[in-house]
């Protein structure tokens, strides 16, 4: 797109939320989904997002979830931190442009910040605490009412289906490369089975759970203590496993799920307990005695579903997550083979870390 069609499509889009044609558009945030902009006009800041239709189908039923979630903060809980969507001048929470999709605008929190990485157990503790708040502050909404954003997201039993098929369907080459792999995951099939006694287990409730409890989506002040939740796009009907589950499995280790030297992949205990503490610091009260005895298995969970997800997608030839050189995709299911394979080594320790 041209400069000069940039500048008229911001100035539309401004124009539509009734804010100044010239303020200020700088590109903002290392997000990998949405396109996302920082605006600047009289000393007001505001973050402008353009939904990635490729991802979220149905960017109407994202705005309807997270309008409701506002409303019922602000009824219920108006000491809480949300930061909820501007209206456009014509009342509605997002803009359409055709041609360029659908746009969206918050508050800045100011004096809040980001981070990439996960540090420190007490930033650990901080964003498991917003995540538990968030979750325990919306016990009372109807949870039955939120949109299902992205379908069968975190769908255990549909995800090793796409793996079986992916064995049978897909690249014959790097199936064989892969072999000790598919072994491993097919051995770990318990994995499934326990997800699905879950759905079927009525001490197991279906709460509002974010989906996507990376470091990143947790705002902290200077004093590095967490304020709220970002990138309410996955939030939907889900079990607290996903959540807790994914903490588990972005903070644990000290490096990433890109890293190829899988001797640096270790299980950080301190860190553990801080994600425990600082979410049921939050959640004690509001979980069951049998969910609070899941939570290790929380971690095993999604940590398992993602090395599902890379290898399946390995072996279709890379065509969901692609990659930016030959194996990535391989690299990354064998990353989270090897995460997985530690928390399943540290299993009775970090149980006994829980108090359950």
């Amino acid at each position: 797109m041209a400069d000069y069609d940039v500048i008229i499509m911001f100035k539309t889009i401004l124009n539509e939320f009734g804010i100044e044609p010239n303020a200020s558009v700088k590109t903002f945030g290392s997000g990998l989904i949405n396109n996302t902009w920082l605006i600047s006009e009289n000393g007001n800041e505001f973050i402008l997002q353009r939904i990635n239709q490729n991802v979220f189908k149905d960017p109407v039923d994202i705005a309807t979830n997270i309008q409701m979630i506002c409303d019922h903060f602000k009824e219920e809980h108006p000491d809480h931190l949300f930061p909820c969507p501007r209206k456009t001048i014509a009342g509605d929470n997002m803009a359409f442009i055709e041609g360029e999709g659908y746009f969206r605008i918050f508050p800045f929190i100011k004096n809040s910040h980001t981070v990439d990485v996960v540090n420190s157990p007490s930033q650990a503790y901080e964003a498991a605490k917003q995540f538990g708040r968030f979750t325990n502050l919306l016990s009372g909404f109807p949870v039955d009412k939120l949109k299902i954003t992205l379908r069968d997201f975190h769908n255990l039993p549909l995800r090793y289906f796409q793996f079986e098929t992916a064995i049978q369907e897909g690249n014959k080459e790097r199936i064989k490369q892969a072999a000790a792999m598919i072994s491993f995951l097919k051995d770990q099939q318990e994995i499934v089975s326990i997800s699905e006694q879950i759905s079927n287990n009525p001490d197991f409730k279906k709460r509002v759970t974010h989906h996507d409890s990376k470091i990143s989506n947790v705002l902290f002040d200077d004093n590095n203590k967490g304020l709220c939740l970002v990138d309410l796009d996955t939030v939907m009907p889900g079990y607290f496993i996903s959540d807790f589950g994914d903490m588990m499995r972005t903070y644990l280790s000290p490096v990433s799920e890109e890293e190829k030297d899988v001797s640096k992949i270790e299980i950080r205990e301190e860190y553990f307990k801080a994600i425990a503490e600082g979410y049921l610091s939050e959640m004690e009260e509001e979980l069951t005695t049998i969910e609070k005895s899941y939570l290790v298995y929380a971690g095993k969970f999604m940590v398992y579903m993602q090395a599902l997800r890379f290898l399946t997608d390995y072996l279709h030839n890379d065509i969901y997550y692609g990659s930016k050189y030959d194996d990535q995709n391989f690299i990354r299911a064998n990353n989270q083979v090897y995460l997985l394979k530690k928390i399943i080594e540290n299993e009775k320790l970090l149980q006994e870390m829980v108090n359950i």
